[in-house]
């Protein structure tokens, strides 16, 4: 009972306290993307040797309408908005790291043909991550009725599909490449939060491990849907007697972005217990995955990450960089 009471304690905590400053970022083509409060910019290594920038405003919709800001639906918002910026940055640095490459981007067909290429990533995602698992579980196992064991099986279906996932694609060149700035960043921002100089020389103590990564949101999130699918299944089943699996595709899928939304605040939750001793074992997992996802950096790679940092800041650079804004990195 009284580590429920210290859970509960825990949570309260992070949901009232007012943090001074995060930053975020992503891995692009040759460079990283630094997001800041009120900004965010993208650096990247163009063929020359030289560092393209792109700096623009952003403030995220939870900060400007109360109602977008409320627990679960700030998590929504805030996944819609990270991929939107997502895709922008990646434009960006496709532009500038193959400018041969992309001499036609504007014309028609290209259009056509990156829209049918995020479309075409979505359907497999969808297919991967929830069909999928939703129909080996179906086939495979006679537990429809079962509403716990059920999204169990389907779960670790996934989880083991998203390992999957993550190794094949870490064995291909560019991906590799991409994985190095990923971990560029994570210790630009780690660094930073520490308060560190941020030169390329101390900026390398750092770890490419950290909290607040993608991918240990990706893995919360999948923990979540095994629970919130059961919850859901069970008042189902419960009415209903039992479900199809064309019923379960079809509830389960307009339910993502709940799923993520709770995925979101997990993931706040979690980061923030790196140094307690009992909570801080949720964020192992994540931190786990980040040894495929992320790569020792070199300078050149750094540097494109503290200069997206520092660019993003902008004219506020010097009164943030040098305070410590956590208490200790992960070694």
């Amino acid at each position: 009972m009284s580590y429920f009471f210290r859970l509960i304690k825990s949570y309260l905590i992070i949901i009232l306290q007012k943090t001074s400053i995060l930053v975020g970022g992503q891995a692009v083509i040759e460079g990283v993307m630094m997001r800041v409060p009120g900004a965010y910019a993208t650096a990247v290594r163009t063929p020359d040797g030289e560092i393209a920038v792109e700096r623009k405003e952003f403030i995220s919709l939870t900060k400007r309408k109360k109602i977008f800001g409320y627990p679960v639906i700030r998590g929504v918002v805030s996944l819609f908005e990270a991929m939107k910026i997502g895709m922008q940055t990646l434009t960006f640095s496709a532009e500038k790291a193959y400018p041969e490459e992309n001499n036609n981007k504007d014309s028609f067909w290209n259009k056509v043909l990156e829209y049918l290429s995020i479309l075409f990533a979505f359907g497999l995602s969808i297919s991967l991550f929830l069909i999928l698992p939703l129909f080996l579980t179906t086939k495979i196992f006679t537990i429809e009725k079962t509403a716990w064991a059920f999204n169990v099986v389907a779960g670790i279906f996934r989880i083991v599909f998203f390992l999957a996932y993550l190794l094949i694609i870490s064995l291909m060149k560019d991906v590799k490449r991409l994985f190095e700035y990923h971990g560029a960043e994570h210790k630009t921002i780690y660094a930073f939060e520490n308060g560190a100089d941020m030169s390329i020389e101390s900026t390398h103590k750092y770890s490419t491990f950290h909290p607040r990564c993608g991918t240990s949101f990706l893995f919360i999130t999948l923990i979540f849907t095994i629970i919130i699918y059961a919850m859901i299944d069970s008042v189902l089943i419960y009415f209903l007697g039992t479900l199809t699996l064309t019923n379960r595709i079809l509830i389960h899928l307009p339910m993502m972005p709940f799923v993520m939304g709770i995925g979101y605040e997990g993931l706040k939750f979690t980061s923030k217990q790196i140094e307690n001793k009992w909570l801080s074992w949720m964020v192992k997992p994540g931190l786990w995955l980040q040894r495929i996802t992320t790569s020792p950096p070199d300078d050149k790679q750094i540097e494109c990450a503290i200069t997206a940092l520092k660019e993003g800041f902008g004219d506020e650079w010097e009164k943030h960089v040098g305070t410590q804004y956590i208490a200790k990195a992960i070694e």
